[in-house]
């Protein structure tokens, strides 16, 4: 397959022409974590707070809201921001949502998501965990550690897409990540769509030979 050219200006497009509305495309991640840790630790703490004597049903819960996100990442980058643009429109979306990070890579404020776009998301998940396991389910303690861990796997792929991307990883699994990651920009961009796991491009076929 032919390698895909990136844009190697060290000068970040613009993306709008209001300054305030530019200001919130740029981010760092320490961000990420200001935001988002103490929200991961509030519900450790509330799963651990409700449920404490039985600690291997919160551990579990973590551990289960880890893994949903690794799907979540996969669907979200392969079918949200790989989307197929049909019109002048759509094409706009694309590049505003992941189209300015493959053509300009290396730009360290463009990522990690910024909050106009995590928070509205993760408000959504919210409702969507909550309906599931409080109404659908009927097992409502399951809630706060399934969010928590689903959480804190945003938090790691945020902070592994950015590393891929400014640190050099010479060896282990993070070495792996890297190299997965680096070819997705670089020589198959509509494959290779995991970013802090490559578990699902392997289910779902995804991974060159």
């Amino acid at each position: 397959m032919e390698k895909v050219k990136s844009n190697t200006n060290t000068q970040p497009i613009r993306l709008f022409r209001s300054n305030f509305l530019e200001f919130f495309t740029h981010i760092s991640p320490i961000i990420v974590l200001i935001i988002w840790l103490p929200v991961a630790g509030f519900f450790i703490y509330r799963s651990v707070s409700d449920d404490f004597d039985r600690i291997h049903v919160v551990l579990f819960g973590i551990f289960l809201g880890l893994f949903l996100w690794t799907l979540t990442e996969y669907l979200l980058h392969r079918f949200l921001f790989h989307f197929p643009a049909k019109n002048a429109w759509q094409t706009r979306i694309s590049f505003l949502f992941h189209g300015i990070h493959h053509e300009q890579p290396r730009i360290k404020t463009r990522l990690v998501m910024p909050p106009v776009v995590s928070i509205p998301m993760a408000l959504i998940f919210y409702g969507f965990f909550w309906i599931l396991f409080s109404y659908l389910l009927s097992s409502a303690a399951w809630f706060s550690p399934v969010f928590a861990g689903f959480i804190l796997g945003y938090i790691f792929y945020d902070m592994t897409h950015y590393a891929t991307h400014h640190f050099r990883m010479k060896k282990g699994y993070f070495r792996r990540v890297r190299q997965h990651h680096m070819h997705h920009h670089f020589q198959t961009p509509e494959q290779r769509f995991g970013v802090s796991s490559p578990v699902w491009d392997n289910v779902f076929g995804t991974l060159p030979d």
